[in-house]
């Protein structure tokens, strides 16, 4: 069997994440990730965070009534310092799931309840 090129590129351009209140969401990604909440909401629903990789995360109010957080982290953000990401997310009061397992990944939930997590990388 052969396969034929594929036109998709195997790069993520953007996440999205179902938000109930787009302001509250844009500054607590922003607070969580220490970057400056200047962008601009679009549509009145959007708002894109560029990540380093050169994806987006993208915040979305208007999807948020069609779908309900899942049990599984939606995705997970990298860090080479697990202990203390934990500890910076304590201090900000985020809702911590469970304790760093394995020492390498912990999970958390974002104001909405979307589960996330954080794993060493």
């Amino acid at each position: 069997m052969t396969t034929s090129p594929s036109p998709l590129h195997s790069e993520i351009g953007a996440i999205f994440i179902a938000v109930s209140d787009i302001e509250r969401a844009r500054d607590w990604y922003c607070q969580l990730l220490g970057l400056p909440k200047d962008g601009e909401i679009s549509f009145g629903h959007l708002y894109c965070i560029p990540m380093n990789n050169g994806s987006n995360l993208v915040l979305d109010s208007k999807i948020f009534p069609k779908r309900t957080p899942d049990d599984a982290p939606l995705f997970h953000f990298n860090t080479t310092d697990i202990e203390a990401s934990y500890r910076y997310l304590e201090e900000l009061g985020v809702e911590l799931v469970g304790p760093i397992q394995h020492g390498h990944w912990f999970t958390f939930k974002d104001p909405d309840g979307n589960l996330l997590m954080a794993a060493k990388c």
